[in-house]
């Protein structure tokens, strides 16, 4: 966390942060910082012979506001480092390289050398073995292995092709092995590897709701207290003349009881909580498009978790072919082979290999029968083709059974019953049908993840509910959803479904969070309160969430939640602290201020303070000094367990709010005592 490489930088900002331009952004902390140079003038006043108390004690006082003013700077200069580490890392990537720009979208069009640095939406470029990706674009043509270690930090290559969920690619990656023709998709500095730049350095970080809600909340209380720290001047003159003892209040001591009344704990470390938490998630290999964002996540009432991928392992295998009566076992693997061999999807695969080794079928060569591929859509929900003749479709029951009723074929009802029993096994029953005619059932196997019933028990202790998203039927998904444990499900989830259930959520005044690769996705992505997307997935599903998950792990939206919720627990907890901190320096101060005018006010000098001098001088230290011992915590956080709101609270009020009432007590004490026994007071 200290890194020295980033302890210098941080130290030198703190200085450069002492522009009154940049504290102006922090009202708690430029009270601090005007009372800092109200004290200095006090101070050079006193020089003069013109002081209104010792010099030493009034530069004193100055010396350690101005160090409060620069640690809560070093607080946030320290989180913003980490950020611009992580920053240069993905400046890195960024590379100048020229670009093949063609005239038409085609391999053999006219090809023109440019830098890459130029292209503009729109343009056509080829990218060949060996070659950097210039700029973010969609594949148009062609199928390459892809390095992307450099933005995600993963060393494995990725397949990327035209169509389909996998024809993004991002500016900065390398093309491992032959060709692809991409359309570009961002212009010059509205990249995504710019995005991610901009967001991670802070330069476009914008307060989110709950910091301007709880800033203005430490605005009323430093008004609050200013209010009454400006009635006391007149009030002390006012009882010296009445009492005829004493001396009036100091404006030193009067500056230094504001600053310690008012909460500049959380006021010094509320923009690093910000900063760290969106680094915390770019640690986590998230790239979040804003704090807001982040925040969010930590409010989520719902989560829609997809089941393939998140739930499941996401490895469903073909491995039983149930047919029709009237149909053998082999017609149905030879047509269900058949309406697989362009199914690059697992499944897909599975289906050619099973009929392969139960019935040594091999593909056959489809070109001199003029055969046509269906491909799958979120909308039809069925593949196939049509081969010599026949038109063979594979598909969720349902649609199938949609497809057979409008070629005004009929449906078996005991291969109804067949798929129901694949189904409440918790298994995938695939419909197969030739014309108007059903073949039968592909069963197809998936297995649920280990580990993740526990951690749904723990999102509902939280008090998330959990919805799985599936395009099973309602038996297999109702199977999957009790022996994973979630709290409900939209089984034949179609696009427009996920819109409608996202939508009714948050008319009840709920915030929701779910994760999309596809186009299909992007409608619900952008309804979605937090909306992860997935690295490997479209341009239109990256631009439409709120985040991008660089290792496109589905079931990262759980570990994003918490790092919200930690977020919003760090921020929380430190300013129960901050405000139960000022009890202490209320019974340093106060006895001392006014001692000399009502001796009777030293029955709260509870802690036994040397002298008036020493008291001030102890919680104006201590004040300072707490904020450096919280950074740690304030861009770690504060450790998050899953229990629910009144727990949490609880346990908040107990260690953060009985521990700042306590902890100012011993800490003004010892710094008092040092000071005595120095000689400094």
């Amino acid at each position: 966390m200290f890194d020295p490489a980033l302890l210098k930088p941080a130290i030198i900002d703190s200085f450069k942060k002492l522009s009154p331009r940049t504290q102006w952004r922090n009202p708690v902390m430029f009270v601090v910082y005007v009372g800092s140079i109200l004290t200095t003038a006090l101070w050079l006043q006193s020089l003069a012979g013109k002081g209104e108390a010792a010099p030493g004690f009034i530069l004193a006082i100055a010396l350690w506001l101005w160090f409060t003013v620069l640690f809560a700077n070093f607080a946030e200069a320290l989180a913003e480092g980490r950020s611009k580490a992580q920053a240069a890392s993905l400046r890195s990537a960024k590379k100048n390289v020229v670009a093949k720009k063609l005239s038409a979208p085609r391999r053999d069009a006219g090809v023109t050398i440019v830098d890459g640095h130029s292209l503009k939406k729109g343009d056509i470029v080829l990218v060949e073995a060996g070659d950097v990706i210039p700029v973010d674009g969609e594949v148009m043509d062609g199928v390459a292995s892809v390095d992307e270690s450099a933005i995600t930090g993963e060393s494995a290559p990725v397949i990327r092709e035209s169509g389909g969920d996998f024809s993004s690619v991002t500016g900065g990656t390398r093309v491992l092995s032959d060709w692809i023709v991409v359309k570009i998709t961002a212009n010059p500095g509205e990249t995504f590897l710019d995005r991610m730049i901009a967001m991670v350095e802070g330069a476009k970080r914008q307060k989110t709701p709950n910091e301007i809600a709880l800033t203005i909340l430490l605005v009323a209380l430093t008004i609050v207290f200013l209010i009454v720290t400006v009635t006391l001047l007149p009030y002390s003159l006012f009882s010296v003349d009445a009492a005829k003892a004493g001396s009036p209040i100091s404006i030193t001591t009067l500056v230094a009881l504001l600053v310690c009344l008012i909460p500049t704990t959380i006021g010094g470390l509320l923009s690093a909580i910000g900063v760290a938490g969106m680094s915390r998630m770019m640690g986590a290999n998230v790239i979040a498009t804003s704090g807001r964002a982040v925040e969010a996540a930590g409010d989520v009432d719902v989560l829609l978790l997809d089941k393939t991928g998140t739930i499941t392992l996401g490895n469903r295998q073909a491995s039983l072919f149930i047919p029709a009566p009237g149909v053998s076992e082999q017609q149905l693997a030879d047509a269900a082979q058949l309406a697989s061999l362009a199914d690059e999807t697992p499944e897909g695969r599975s289906i050619v290999v099973l009929a392969k080794q139960k019935f040594a079928l091999r593909e056959r060569e489809l070109a001199s029968h003029e055969a046509t591929f269906i491909p799958f859509t979120a909308q039809t929900r069925m593949s196939g083709i049509d081969y010599d003749g026949r038109e063979i479709r594979k598909g969720a029951i349902d649609a199938i059974r949609r497809h057979i009723a409008e070629q005004g074929g009929e449906f078996p009802e005991a291969l109804g019953k067949s798929a129901d029993e694949v189904a409440r096994r918790g298994s995938t029953p695939l419909l197969v049908a030739e014309g108007k005619r059903a073949l039968g059932v592909i069963e197809l196997k998936d297995i649920v993840k280990g580990g993740i019933k526990e951690r749904f028990a723990e999102l509902r202790q939280m008090g998330i509910k959990t919805v799985m998203i599936t395009g099973d039927n309602p038996l297999t998904a109702a199977a999957i959803a009790a022996e994973a444990g979630v709290d409900d499900f939209l089984a034949e989830a179609t696009p427009e479904a996920k819109l409608k259930l996202i939508r009714s959520h948050q008319a009840e005044g709920k915030l929701v969070a779910m994760t999309g690769d596809g186009t299909n996705d992007a409608p619900a992505l952008a309804q979605a309160d937090v909306a992860v997307a997935m690295n490997t997935g479209t341009q239109a599903a990256k631009e439409a969430g709120n985040m991008v998950d660089l290792d496109s792990n589905p079931t990262k939206l759980i570990e994003i939640v918490e790092i919200g919720k930690q977020m919003l627990m760090t921020r929380g907890s430190l300013t129960t602290f901050s405000i139960a901190n000022d009890v202490a320096k209320y019974f340093a101060i106060i006895p001392a201020a006014f001692a000399s005018t009502y001796p009777q006010l030293n029955a709260l000098n509870v802690m036994g303070l040397n002298s008036p001098a020493s008291a001030i001088m102890s919680a104006v230290i201590f004040n300072a000094l707490i904020i450096v011992f919280l950074i740690p915590l304030a861009l770690k956080g504060v450790k998050y367990h899953a229990k629910s709101a009144a727990e949490l609270l609880r346990g908040n009020l107990l260690v953060y709010g009985l521990g700042g009432l306590l902890l100012p007590f011993a800490g003004i004490k010892l710094i008092d005592m040092l000071l005595g026994s120095a000689g400094l007071v």
